[in-house]
This record gives structure tokens, C-alpha cells and sequence, in this order.
């Protein structure tokens, strides 16, 4: 009943009370000022977008509004050099003394005339031409286009608005980088944070050291050859695909800032060079595990003479002031056991390994400085002491950037907590793979990057905020786009509006438009911070015996009405509005839809059908963790398949066990099991130690079955089937101990820790008399 209530209670606020809200703009991030008058203007197929002769700023804010209409909407309009615009044009000018003088700001201002975007630099220009293809586009259909007549004067809070793209986890081609350019511009974001190199793949050219990407980009996948994928996994991008991508970012005002992480995350560097770059001398092969790893670079000449050497490549290349050079999770065991290396650090007078990343980190900053750049890295390059001239990229929460700034470094805020977009969006079952610790939508809009501890003189330190797309889980475009839409919105306003100007329920009456924009430029963007919510309250065990159930609905957001059939079919608009929790006879099909106040469908119909063989069946994301662990990670079948729709595994890299909760044990006589043997491919360095075995009793081991907890009474014990390849599926099944009422299940593997890891794709527990399959 109480989400019910806060659904109703919340759609009744903006129905009732909201008026106001609901008149406001249909754009995100929210402009500074905006004054709305009566009257409209209506772009069509007879408008023109003009810009004065000579005007190249203008002339390219004007032919990228006109793109992006021809793209979203399918309106071909004139663009055209001319100092006497038709009435009823676009106009876009450059106007060194313009009423708004900020970096990056524009006016917009919309009458019966036409429009007019006026700025003193081609940046304002541009994104007061995203402002107006927003209003052009909010009703998300083809076609002419009306806009109600406003004036807006607007400009942005930090002059750092930036995604992180890791493309060596899973490798993005280059149309897929440009449309996260797209999407970046779109939202008003200028900083594009490229993930070159990590343990898993080296993807930038480096023509004075081909065998970076001759070996370097290339690793063999785990499962390699079955369930579609290749035998070999990887890519690069040339120079010249390079150039092509900074030079497409910048068309858009996203500047290209490249990440070679260093010293750790070195192990593709290492595969390549092992002479040049390693400690030990060994080559290792490119890694195939997530995580951390061991391999660093060394810390003498010649590795340094390598690392200056692809500077200079990259430096030509992207011509940010910024280069980042990670610094992230290097584990230091490969420089504590080298003679050469403690030599090293004793000749410096360093008395520790970190102390000695802090001089390394030093050392190329220095050297990015001679060349007129500037070093930023993550926050563990404080550890040993904060570089001279290093900015700071927070990750590990805020404290490293508050700490920075107090310094009078620069800093920038990219905390896990709040803008890591490869954790979850919901807790919800059919999320798709990725971190299971949600980052809902909210919390992303909350998120403050100038903390107040700062003063006014530290928080200009603060150059502004980045979200991060971490492709470990996200394995293909659909995947990043999922992870990306609609949080970004959230992320750019935060990092755009005002601080005071930002409210949660005004944001919620402006996603809708963005939701048709998303539709109309056919992105897979996430539906389930709105998806409704099919609960079935419990006792089971009453309901399994009455034939009845009482059904609830809800959604993350508490936004828009919840419409809902039982019979199967499709509900619309008069099928009847959710508002309090409702009885249904067995066996029912629940469906239902979230719709927002303006009629939009926020997310895609979900279903729940309700009866005795689905309440007794538990399925992947409707299982809990163990009381002493974590289930932190959604993994597809095997680490490279990249299908949208394929089977995922909810798991605990330190303890198989998992929880099924509030089980109807009443008459259950047998355990059905769909399971499977998932790849085990995580670096944990220091923390394996930490990894939980279980004794087996069988050959292969086994999954346990116990009552309550993992040491209650054991009610069922499964044998695992010999064989060892990766990605297969298990089916188990076995007779269950005699157990009445009501109990949580504690379900364990006890196959060894240095083997595969076992997944739970569905438990189904089956009362007598049903027959076991031949």
C-alpha cells in the first residue's frame, strides 16, 4: 500500500499542484534564464537557418542544427549566408559585445520574426543551437515543427562535463564513439575521457611500437569458439581514425582528453614490450580478466624513454590540454620484489613503493609541461604524496578531490557512488549485465560536486564532474547506450544548471520529452527507473492454498500513473489506474505500463504471470545474497557475448552461495535447477585470499540445498557434472528433504575456488505428485 501511495501521491502533486511545473521548457539541462510569452513559430520544410557572410562559427552552429533536424525529425531546411535573413528564420551570429558575457553562454530568443541565437564564441553558438533543436524535437514526431516564443539566456556551472569511454574492456568501433559524441553534444557536454589502454588491450596506434596493437590489441576470450564468440577479441583505432574522431568531437565542442593508464593496468603494454616496459622480464599474454592485475611499468630509463616516446605520438595526435595518465589500483608487489626497482627508490632517497608511483607521476608531468600539457590522474596519485603539477580525477568517493583542492590542485569529480553508469540503474530483474549495486537515477541527480567544506577560493579549483562507462559488463553498444540513457540527463544537469535551480520533480515532467527524443533517434535507452513493478505479497504459502493472490505495483521513480490488466492483454489508456493493491484468481497474467502525466509511455509493458508453477520457481535476480556475502556482479553467459537478450548470472566472486528467499516448503518432494559454469576471469590481487571454499563431497562438487541458513539442516545435494567448458548450461535435479512452512533457502556450490564460477539461472521447487521427466 505504501507504494502505491507514493506513486498516486506523487502524479496527484503534478497533476494538482505541479501546474507550474508542467509549463516548464521541455529541455535538459536546465537553462539558466528563460522567459516564455504567448504566440509560436512554426519550423517547416520553407524555414531557413541563416548566419552572416563570413561567420564560420555561425555557419557551423547553423549546418549542425540542420543535421540534427534532418536526422530526428526528417526536415531537409536551407542553410544560407545572408545579412537579411526571411522573416521566420533561424538566425545564428557571432557578437563579440553579446548582453551575456560568460564562457560558453548564448541568448536564444523566439518570436513571430523567427529565432535568433546570438554569442561571442563559436561554443555559445553551438549550444544554443542543442537548446533549440530540444524545443524543435519534444514531441519526439516528424515533420514541421512549433515552438512557443521564449527568451533564454544561458550558460554553464563548470567548464568540465565529461563521460569516461573505456574501450578496452569491450572495443567500441568508431561510428559507435560518434554517437556517444552525438550524445555528449546533445546533452551539452564537452569532455569526452578515453580509455586507450588498460590490462585487456592497447587500442591506440603507435607506429614507433607497431607490436602494441599487433599483440597488444588482441586477447583470446574465455569460451573462445562457442556461443558466437570469435577465437580472437580486440581492435584498434589508426591515426587516422584517431584524427577523424578528435575532429568529429570538436565540430561538436567536445574536446578528446586520451587515458593511457600508468604504472599499473599495464599488462597489454607489458604483452607487447616486456624488454622495454616490464619489471620481471616475462611476457605475459593480454589479459582476459577483469579486475586488478600485477603487471607495472618499470621505472628505469628505458621504460621511460618508451612512455615519452608514445607521449609524443599521442600528443600529436589529441591536442588537449589534458592528458590523463590513470595511475588507478597499481599494485606494487612487482616493484617491491625487484632488486633494480628498491635500488631505484633507495638512489631517490624514497622510503616507500607509493612515494615512488608519486616521483614516476612527477616525472611525466614535468615532462607533459615542456610540451604545454597538463597531467590529470586518479586519485590514488595522492597517495604517496600529490604531484607538483598534477590534477585529480575522484573516483574513491569525494575525500580525494576536497583534499586536492585544498592544496590548489585542479580537480575533477568522477565518484563510483554517484556517476559510475555500468552499475545498475534499479535492482530489477531484467536489468541487463552490469554492477548490481544500483545507481538509481536520483542519486545521480543529487550528486554536489563542490563540497562545502571548500571555500570559495578552493571550489574554483573544482573544474567540474564526469560520469564513467566502466565496458567490463557492458559488451556491446546496446549495452552502453542502456547504461548511459537516461542517467546522462541527470549528469548533465548537474554538471550545467545552477545548483539552486535544480528540482527533482520538475527534471521528472521534463524527462518525457526527452524519452520521444530518445525513441525518434532509435537509442536504447534504459526504461527501468519507470518499468512497474509486479509484486505478489507474501505468505506464498497462503496464497498456493487459497488460490488467490494479492497483487501490488510500483516503480522506482514514483512518476506517472501505472495502468494494469489481468487477463494478458495489453493495457492502455482504459485500462484501469493502479492506486491500491488488488486480489487476483489463480492462474492470472499481470501487465502493466507507467505513463507519464502527458501521456507518454515512460517504459515498455512488463508482465508477471501468476501461478502455482511460477510462484514456486525463483530466477536469476530474484534471488538474495548470503548473509556473509555480496552478490555484487551480473555476468553474461560467458565475458564477450554480447547479445542484449542472452542469459545473465547474478554472482559473489568470493562466495557461491545465494538465498532464496521466503520459500513454501509445504509438499515439496524435488529441486529442479537450471544452472551454469560461467568464466572465473577476475583479477583480485590481494583480496583472492579472501575467496570462500566450500568443502565437496563428489567429484565434481556439488550445490548444496540447506533450511534457513548455510549451516541449517541440508535438504537437498545436487552433483555437478563432469567437464569443464565454459558457457554450458546444468541442468540439476534431485529429491528434496521433507520440510514444512515457510524458510529461506541457502544454496552453495562447493566445486574449488580455481575453477569455473556457477551461476543460477532458476530454481523451481516441485511438490508431489507432479512426475519426474524420463
Amino acid at each position: 500500500m505504501i507504494h502505491g501511495m507514493k506513486i498516486l501521491g506523487l502524479t496527484a502533486a503534478l497533476l494538482a499542484g505541479g501546474i507550474a511545473h508542467a509549463a516548464t521548457l521541455p529541455l535538459i539541462p536546465l537553462p539558466v534564464e528563460a522567459r516564455q510569452a504567448d504566440g509560436s513559430l512554426t519550423i517547416d520544410a520553407h524555414t531557413t537557418i541563416a548566419y552572416p557572410p563570413g561567420d564560420s562559427a555561425a555557419e557551423a552552429a547553423a549546418r549542425y542544427v540542420a543535421d540534427e533536424l534532418h536526422r530526428s525529425r526528417g526536415l531537409a531546411l536551407a542553410v544560407t549566408p545572408t545579412s537579411h535573413p526571411a522573416r521566420g528564420a533561424v538566425v545564428f551570429a557571432t557578437d563579440a559585445n553579446a548582453t551575456v558575457d560568460k564562457p560558453e553562454s548564448y541568448t536564444l530568443d523566439v518570436d513571430e520574426h523567427g529565432a535568433r541565437i546570438v554569442a561571442r564564441d563559436g561554443a555559445g553558438l553551438f549550444y544554443g543551437a542543442v537548446t533549440l533543436w530540444q524545443l524543435a524535437t519534444a514531441d519526439g514526431r516528424q515533420g514541421a515543427a512549433t515552438i512557443g516564443d521564449v527568451a533564454i539566456r544561458d550558460w554553464p556551472r563548470f567548464p568540465w562535463r565529461g563521460l569516461m569511454l573505456d574501450v578496452v574492456r569491450h572495443f567500441q568501433d568508431v561510428e559507435q564513439v560518434k554517437r556517444v559524441i552525438d550524445a555528449m553534444a546533445e546533452h551539452k557536454l564537452n569532455v569526452l575521457h578515453w580509455h586507450l589502454t588498460d590490462d585487456q588491450g592497447w587500442r591506440i596506434e603507435i607506429r614507433r611500437y607497431p607490436r602494441l596493437t599487433a599483440i597488444g590489441a588482441w586477447r583470446t576470450p574465455p569460451g573462445a569458439g562457442t556461443h558466437g564468440v570469435p577465437m580472437r577479441y580486440g581492435g584498434f583505432y589508426t591515426q587516422s581514425q584517431i584524427r577523424d574522431v578528435v575532429a568529429y568531437a570538436a565540430a561538436r565542442h567536445v574536446t578528446v582528453v586520451p587515458e593511457l593508464d600508468m604504472p599499473g593496468h599495464a599488462q597489454a603494454a607489458v604483452a607487447a614490450y616486456p624488454e622495454l616496459v616490464g619489471v620481471t622480464g616475462e611476457r605475459p599474454a593480454v589479459s582476459v580478466d577483469w579486475g586488478v592485475n600485477p603487471y607495472l611499468y618499470n621505472v628505469d630509463d628505458t621504460s621511460f624513454t618508451f612512455i615519452e616516446n608514445v607521449l609524443d605520438e599521442v600528443m600529436a595526435l589529441f591536442p588537449s590540454t589534458y592528458i590523463h595518465l590513470g595511475g588507478d589500483e597499481a599494485v606494487k608487489d612487482q616493484w617491491k620484489n625487484s632488486p633494480a626497482v628498491q635500488a631505484k627508490m633507495a638512489s631517490l632517497g624514497l622510503t616507500s613503493e607509493n612515494a615512488l608511483q608519486s616521483w614516476f607521476t612527477d616525472r611525466l608531468g614535468d615532462y607533459l609541461g615542456k610540451h604545454g600539457r597538463r597531467l590529470i590522474g586518479w586519485d590514488e596519485i595522492l597517495e604517496g604524496g600529490l604531484p607538483r603539477t598534477a590534477s585529480v580525477m575522484s573516483w574513491r568517493g569525494v575525500e580525494g578531490a576536497v583534499d586536492a583542492a585544498k592544496k590548489d590542485h585542479d580537480v575533477v569529480l568522477a565518484p563510483a557512488g554517484w556517476m559510475y553508469f555500468d552499475n545498475h540503474q534499479s535492482d530489477r530483474a531484467d536489468e541487463p549485465s552490469g554492477r548490481l549495486a544500483p545507481l538509481p537515477l536520483e542519486r545521480v541527480y543529487g550528486f554536489e560536486p563542490v563540497d562545502p567544506s571548500l571555500t570559495p577560493e578552493q571550489a574554483r579549483h573544482v573544474l567540474g564532474t564526469e560520469a564513467a562507462l566502466w565496458s567490463e559488463l557492458l559488451p556491446s553498444a546496446w549495452h552502453v547506450q542502456h547504461a548511459l540513457f537516461p542517467r546522462i540527463d541527470a549528469m548533465a544537469e548537474v554538471a550545467w544548471s545552477p545548483a539552486s535551480a535544480r528540482d527533482w520533480t520538475g527534471f521528472l515532467l521534463r524527462l518525457p520529452a526527452q524519452v520521444r527524443r530518445y525513441r525518434a533517434l532509435d537509442l536504447a535507452a534504459s526504461d527501468t527507473a519507470f518499468a512497474p513493478g509486479i509484486h505478489v505479497d507474501p505468505p506464498l504459502a497462503d496464497v498456493l492454498a487459497s488460490g488467490k493472490a494479492t497483487v501490488r505495483l510500483d516503480n522506482q521513480t514514483g512518476f506517472g500513473r501505472l495502468r494494469y490488466t489481468t487477463d494478458g492483454s495489453t493495457p492502455d489508456g482504459a485500462s484501469p489506474i493502479y492506486t491500491a493493491p488488488f486480489t487476483v484468481t489463480l492462474p492470472a497474467t499481470v501487465r502493466a505500463i507507467a505513463v507519464a502525466p502527458d501521456g507518454t509511455p515512460m517504459a515498455a509493458v512488463r508482465s508477471r504471470v501468476i501461478d502455482r508453477d511460477h510462484l514456486l520457481t525463483r530466477r536469476n535476480g530474484e534471488f538474495l545474497k548470503c548473509a556473509d556475502g555480496d552478490l555484487g556482479l551480473r555476468l553474461p553467459l560467458l565475458p564477450d557475448i554480447g547479445d542484449p537478450a542472452g542469459a545473465t548470472y547474478d554472482v559473489d566472486l568470493f562466495h557461491s552461495c545465494w538465498i532464496y528467499p521466503k520459500a513454501p516448503l509445504d509438499g515439496v518432494t524435488r529441486v529442479r535447477v537450471e544452472a551454469a559454469r560461467l568464466a572465473r576471469n577476475y583479477g583480485l590481487a590481494h583480496d583472492q585470499s579472501k575467496v570462500v571454499s566450500y568443502p565437496k563431497t563428489t567429484a565434481n562438487g556439488e550445490l548444496e540445498i540447506h533450511q534457513d541458513t548455510c549451516a541449517g539442516p541440508l535438504l537437498a545435494r545436487l552433483p555437478l557434472p563432469g567437464g569443464n567448458a565454459l558457457g554450458a548450461s546444468l541442468p540439476l535435479e534431485g529429491t528434496m528433504a521433507r520440510a514444512a512452512g515457510q524458510h529461506d533457502l541457502c544454496m552453495r556450490f562447493t566445486a574449488p575456488i580455481d575453477g569455473p564460477l556457477y551461476g543460477l539461472g532458476s530454481v523451481k521447487l516441485i511438490v508431489a505428485p507432479e512426475k519426474t521427466p524420463r
